[in-house]
């Protein structure tokens, strides 16, 4: 009989099955890889989720609580006024007269970026030469901040030193005062189509995706460039179209700063703004901070909020059969029955 065998015995018949114990002072074992890569995650994400909760969640759910009460910002003496602040966004006049506005001016500014982004990708996607510096010469004026940008279309509209009525003075032609109505509206237009660029390099990327082979297999078949452009190119490049459908919506019906920076409103309100700029988020700004209407204000916030979701999934609704994919999504798969057919 071993030395083993003989430890065994004496130590019992239970001592087998028991768990060995890990001696005094030893090392403890190294953590699995499931663990670390746990601690992992929530090290990398702690911050995030700390950080979307005081900044995001409780701010939104703050901003639900004031649309139901009549706070103005300054006192603590708000009540609960229920779904009045939300019947009264609908009741009011300049309220849906903003929000028309803010619509056609989306209906306007969306689609014509689109248009002049896919149009400078087009140019210069072409091989021409010192095509990298045009690349980068159209894509500047998408670097420079909104701030900038309305700053220096402030300058550059302005009645009495602009560069604009300068040059119209050259030519023979009395000034404008551009930043009333009704040229306000085009110029406020023409801003927003100054960050064309940033259209511009994403579709260029769509475009580099499309196989060469494609257009290449139309043009031997006998296809004319618009005909290989409109069959070929846009079908292949309509995912990358929907998404600046999406994201220009959505940016076009939160229009903020460039208005208040460009067209001068007064730190007093917005009575300076012009009336065809008097855009939905302006209407908000001057609830919140001209008339102290903190509820109202924060209700007109929700509408528009509830207004980008429904634009959003009717989007999506209508584009199922307008966009195409490169790869198809897998069907699902059915689910295995069990043994003996069991439901």
């Amino acid at each position: 009989m071993s030395t083993g065998q003989l430890v065994d015995q004496a130590a019992g018949p239970g001592a087998a099955s028991s768990p060995a114990r890990r001696p005094a002072g030893s090392p403890r074992r190294p953590a699995s890889l499931r663990t670390r890569r746990a601690r992992a995650f929530y090290v990398f994400t702690g911050p995030w989720v700390l950080g979307f909760l005081a900044l995001t969640a409780f701010p939104l759910g703050y901003a639900l609580w004031l649309s139901f009460t009549n706070a103005d910002g300054l006192s603590n003496n708000s009540r609960f006024v229920g779904l009045d602040n939300y019947r009264e966004v609908f009741s009011d006049p300049d309220t849906m007269n903003a929000l028309w506005r803010t619509g056609v001016f989306t209906a306007i500014t969306v689609p014509l970026t689109i248009a002049a982004g896919l149009l400078l990708a087009v140019l210069v996607n072409q091989p021409i030469r010192a095509r990298g510096l045009f690349r980068t010469l159209l894509y500047l004026p998408a670097v420079v901040p909104p701030v900038g940008a309305a700053l220096t279309f402030k300058l550059i509209f302005d009645r009495d030193s602009g560069a604009a009525n300068g040059a119209l003075d050259m030519a023979g032609i009395n000034g404008v005062t551009w930043l009333v109505d009704p040229y306000a509206r085009w110029v406020l237009i023409v801003l927003t189509m100054w960050a064309a660029g940033n259209g511009m390099i994403i579709s260029l990327a769509g475009l580099q995706d499309i196989p060469k082979e494609l257009n290449e297999a139309a043009r031997m078949d006998g296809a004319s460039p618009w005909q290989s452009f409109t069959r070929i190119t846009l079908p292949l490049l309509s995912p990358v179209i929907f998404f600046q459908v999406v994201t220009g919506i959505i940016g076009a019906l939160q229009s903020f700063m460039p208005l208040l920076i460009a067209l001068d409103p007064t730190p007093r309100g917005v009575t300076s703004v012009p009336e065809s700029n008097y855009f939905y988020m302006i209407h908000v700004f001057a609830q919140y901070f001209a008339n102290g209407r903190y509820g109202y204000a924060s209700a007109l916030l929700w509408v528009l909020f509830a207004i980008i979701c429904v634009v959003t999934f009717l989007i999506f609704r209508l584009s199922k059969g307008a966009v195409f994919y490169s790869v198809e999504p897998e069907p699902a798969k059915p689910k295995a029955r069990t043994m003996g057919g069991g439901r």
